[in-house]
């Protein structure tokens, strides 16, 4: 299925309020941060913030909802293997487990929470996620570079997740190798960070 992708738009920084603080911290800290900011080309500020903003977003809940990292490659080889009854099993044990988290990181489980949740994990694993919006038309984006069968995992999960909360509409999707686009109508002014 052939389907044109909107470009991204810029959307406005939000103006946030700020404060101004001061931590000490040890010298050999504040040197690797100082390296790491130069090698990524951003401020000192701009990387301290990033750490801090993924921290409270999904490193604090990782360890209390027993996430634990796993190697790319593993997560690749095992996928190799799977079939289509593999996939809906795994499918079917993790959706409780996805509900589970997203009520304990969001306070609550709807369709825009569980999005958002997905979208950090998604942050915090180092895959590329984007929502597109085209009038009333959401395309959710995901590029995981772990094979086939991941996108078909990928696209099952999001299938399912998507009918448990609309169960009257269809999710379309585009699948390659690395990449999974979900289509869908939610309307012009849903935005899964407001609720």
């Amino acid at each position: 299925m052939e389907t044109s992708i909107p470009r991204r738009k810029q959307h406005p920084p939000k103006k946030e309020t700020t404060r101004s603080i001061t931590y000490r911290l040890p010298a050999k800290v504040v040197e690797e941060l100082e390296t790491e900011a130069m090698q990524k080309n951003i401020s000192h500020n701009v990387l301290v913030k990033q750490i801090l903003e993924k921290y409270l977003v999904w490193d604090r809940f990782a360890d209390k909802i027993g996430i634990i990292p796993v190697p790319k490659k593993i997560l690749e080889t095992m996928g190799q293997n799977f079939d289509w009854v593999q996939i809906n099993q795994v499918i079917e044990s993790i959706k409780p487990v996805i509900k589970e988290s997203v009520l304990f990181m969001k306070g609550n489980y709807d369709l825009k929470r569980c999005i958002e949740t997905l979208e950090d994990y998604m942050r915090a694993s180092g895959m590329l996620s984007d929502h597109r919006v085209e009038g009333a038309i959401h395309h959710f984006v995901i590029q995981h570079n772990l094979g086939v069968k991941w996108s078909l995992f990928t696209e099952q999960l999001l299938k399912e997740i998507f009918a448990e909360f609309l169960p009257n509409q269809k999710l379309k999707c585009q699948t390659t190798e690395s990449t999974v686009i979900a289509t869908i109508s939610l309307g012009s002014d849903f935005s899964e960070h407001d609720y």
